[in-house]
């Protein structure tokens, strides 16, 4: 087996996620793209009809109460990957995933937070008019993931 496949792992979640069923649409996509694990900052997750395939239950699931205590349990090595539409941010097209990370995005209403801007290691956004449902976003960046390109 490929060293480079061993050592990568990816995890994705919602800072302040604003509908439970964005998190099980995210969850069943994050199950079927290869994440390690899912995640929550703020609000808990609920079983939804849209986790079809119960992935809460298939993957390891964590709950973090604020952004301190996600960024004091992250796994070593692992990078922040905030997904927000930021005139700062690198576009996904161009972008070299790590080989260790998570990816963060916010709520549509509101985004990431301040603090998550300015924590993430890296900033992506991908092109698009106007912000995209949450769990639409996680799916475009898992996708990219996927995709035979380069790792940092």
């Amino acid at each position: 087996m490929n060293d480079n496949f061993v050592n990568e792992f990816f995890g994705i979640g919602i800072q302040n996620g604003k509908t439970p069923e964005n998190l099980g649409v995210l969850w069943r996509t994050a199950q079927n793209l290869g994440a390690s694990f899912i995640f929550t900052i703020g609000n808990r997750y609920a079983k939804q009809a849209c986790d079809t395939h119960n992935a809460v239950k298939s993957m390891p699931y964590f709950h973090y109460e604020n952004f301190d205590e996600f960024c004091n349990n992250l796994p070593k090595g692992a990078r922040i990957v905030g997904v927000e539409l930021d005139e700062i941010a690198q576009d996904l097209e161009t972008f070299h995933h790590p080989r260790r990370c998570v990816y963060l995005l916010g709520a549509e209403d509101h985004g990431l937070s301040k603090e998550a801007i300015e924590k993430s290691h890296f900033l992506v956004k991908f092109k698009s008019e106007l912000s995209l449902n949450v769990s639409v976003a996680g799916s475009i960046i898992m996708y990219d993931r996927n995709l035979s390109k380069p790792r940092s």
